[in-house]
């Protein structure tokens, strides 16, 4: 009988010595083939513009093609909901925005769980909001924009990136704040919802700089305020929301890169370790210096830590204003 036991043991210890030598070889192989990335919205929004930026310079780093997939569809759901089913080896990524983790505290529906069902790799960095109207609306601040609203219920409307965006708490709080009644549209990513605001089918947006900044730099939209504590460089005369009637208010999207859940360590800490490097590449830091995008360098743990204190904030903030969706 002991003889069994101790043949068993042995077996089940060279087992697991063989696994993890495997594994050993897989991280320090890694990456051997393409590595897809998911981007969850449409093509030339501002999570894309920056998604691709990263995925270039990762590319160059790491020695292998890093394919870009748009995934559009349910304000982000279809394609994080691929990276949640995918293998965890490392070879299929998520890059997102903090409406990642916002959108399970808004929709009726359950989905996915944000911090049980993706591997945190590292954040990218965050960026403020800009509110925005088409030329044909006469204000030229909040205050005289809230009196338009308000003096001509219905007539004006918010477009939305998608249900459960940053874009879409911001423009619920504000209207809560402000006593709007503005109907929120919804389109499946930035670029839709920009245009249509430029054709003056709706009337504002609140949306990522890097979305909105060439259009407000060729004229095409009107900026009336930004959702950061403190103004932009790039935007000197432009108003933070907390100077317009909304004090105390802030709201940044952050972007980051996930994988499915269990991404083993060895792979995750590479991954982190180039992100980290490529946030700092010169070139990276000047395309983001031009759409006032702010690079941060964090752990895993970091971002994991980042993303459950802002569910919490968050949390707070749809619970009291009673947002909810359903698809």
């Amino acid at each position: 009988m002991n003889q069994y036991f101790i043949q068993a043991a042995l077996k089940l210890a060279f087992a697991c010595t063989a696994l993890l030598a495997f594994g050993t070889a897989s991280a320090q192989d890694y990456p051997n083939k393409p590595i897809k990335m998911v981007i969850p919205y449409t093509p030339g929004g501002s999570i894309d513009t920056v998604g691709r930026m990263v995925a270039d310079q990762l590319q160059r780093q790491l020695g292998q093609p890093i394919v870009i997939e748009n995934t559009p569809g349910a304000s982000g759901i279809l394609g994080a909901m691929n990276v949640k089913k995918a293998k965890a080896d490392g070879y299929t990524l998520l890059f997102n925005a903090s409406s990642q983790a916002y959108l399970p505290l808004v929709i009726a529906k359950k989905t996915y769980d944000a911090e049980r069902d993706f591997t945190p790799i590292g954040q990218i960095g965050f960026v403020p909001l800009i509110v925005a109207v088409n030329n044909e609306v006469p204000a030229k601040t909040i205050g005289e924009f809230v009196q338009l609203a308000k003096a001509n219920p219905g007539k004006y409307t918010w477009a939305t990136s998608g249900l459960g965006t940053t874009s879409h708490l911001s423009e619920e709080m504000v209207n809560r704040a402000l006593g709007l009644q503005m109907e929120i549209v919804a389109y499946k990513g930035a670029v839709p919802q920009l245009t249509d605001v430029i054709g003056g089918h709706v009337s504002a947006a609140i949306s990522p700089m890097p979305g909105v900044t060439p259009f407000v730099q060729a004229g095409r939209l009107r900026p009336l305020a930004v959702t950061s504590s403190s103004r932009i460089a790039s935007l000197p005369n432009v108003p933070t929301l907390a100077e317009s009637g909304m004090p105390g208010f802030e709201l940044l999207s952050w972007y980051g890169i996930w994988g499915p859940a269990d991404l083993p360590a060895a792979i995750t800490d590479r991954l982190n370790a180039e992100i980290g490097k490529a946030v700092q590449a010169p070139s990276l830091k000047a395309k983001f210096a031009e759409l006032s995008f702010v690079p941060t360098q964090s752990t895993p743990a970091q971002f994991k830590q980042l993303i459950a204190s802002d569910l919490a904030k968050i949390g707070k903030a749809v619970k009291e204003a009673g947002i909810r969706i359903d698809f």
